[in-house]
């Protein structure tokens, strides 16, 4: 339905609809042509989390275009090698941006559009006194874009990982969204809870396979652990994706507040990024129940595995089987 909530932040309930999110990145893709982009062009997004990001990705993706988003926390030399390799023709950033990032980016955008989601500052026009001007009509033409994400850069600088765009219609393939669905069981009666930076792989592409499913995101500006427990309980979460340190920060709340709240939504809890130890994932399944599910992979999508908490109990500490690529 039009009006159901597409993204929520979880703290605020702030909320952004279906018809809404569509509405925006019509606009935005809109905006990205008027200037002269074309499919296979890039776009840079620099954002905390915010209600806003699903629809700057879901614009983009509209436009036929390559979208980054960098982390909030590099260092000025970081962001600029990003920004110089990817070539990003269009860069919209938010105001909590360290001032030297947002220097540089103003240095190094001779020859780019800059856009801010706050008031304007120096180098950066305000996109929401742009956007109203551009029709929510769908593009003509449209065809898919592509996230294109950058590793860590643990052995060197950051290595941007750009898949093959389809040059398909839109909506024709959805890939991570179909991985969802068989691996996940999300629907869309799923509720998903994302408190890590949208700017990590996992967050952003799992918002964008829930919303191309017809669910809801509920977004946390920052991660917090009774945060969490509340937003499961107020939202009705059904399914969520966390890192193994949330489990530690979870297990050391008092036992009065891990009691306080209401879980009993949640479907499947979701882990992945980093190794887990086994105690913590043990102490997760027993205050949880069986619905730790574990993942292994990567940004360049060479492989997979998964393991649910049946196979982890009867294999501690396995990351799982591989669903594609070869172990």
């Amino acid at each position: 339905a039009a009006d159901k909530p597409a993204v929520i932040m979880a703290e605020t309930g702030e909320t952004m609809s279906y018809a809404e999110l569509d509405a925006y990145a019509s606009r935005l893709a809109r905006l990205f042509r008027s200037l002269g982009l074309q499919p296979g062009d890039h776009v840079a997004y620099c954002l905390e989390n915010r209600l806003e990001c699903p629809a700057l990705q879901w614009g983009a993706h509209y436009a036929g275009l390559y979208y980054t988003f960098l982390s909030t926390r590099l260092t000025a030399p970081e962001a600029r090698h990003i920004m110089e390799d990817c070539a990003a023709r269009v860069v919209i950033v938010d105001a909590s941006l360290a001032p030297e990032v947002r220097d540089m980016l103003a240095e190094t955008g001779a020859s780019r559009h800059q856009f801010t989601l706050d008031a304007a500052t120096p180098g950066f026009n305000a996109l929401a006194g742009v956007l109203p001007t551009f029709s929510a009509t769908p593009l003509e033409g449209a065809v898919e874009g592509s996230e294109m994400l950058y590793s860590s850069g643990t052995t060197g600088r950051p290595k941007g990982i750009k898949p093959v765009l389809t040059g398909l219609p839109l909506g024709t393939t959805a890939l991570i969204a179909d991985f969802m669905s068989r691996g996940f069981g999300v629907s869309a009666d799923s509720v998903y809870l994302s408190p890590a930076p949208y700017y990590h792989a996992a967050p952003l592409k799992w918002v964008f396979g829930m919303l191309a499913l017809g669910g809801t995101a509920v977004l946390m500006s920052r991660f917090d652990a009774e945060g969490m427990l509340r937003a499961i309980e107020r939202y009705r979460v059904t399914h969520s994706q966390s890192v193994p340190t949330m489990f530690h920060r979870l297990l050391s709340l008092p036992d009065a507040v891990k009691q306080r709240y209401d879980l009993s939504s949640q479907r499947l809890a979701v882990h992945a990024a980093a190794p887990c130890p086994i105690p913590t994932k043990q102490a997760m399944i027993d205050w949880w129940g069986p619905i730790i599910c574990e993942y292994y992979s990567c940004t360049e999508s060479i492989g997979m595995t998964v393991a649910d908490s049946r196979s982890w109990l009867s294999h501690p500490g396995t990351v799982g089987r591989a669903i594609y690529g070869r172990v």
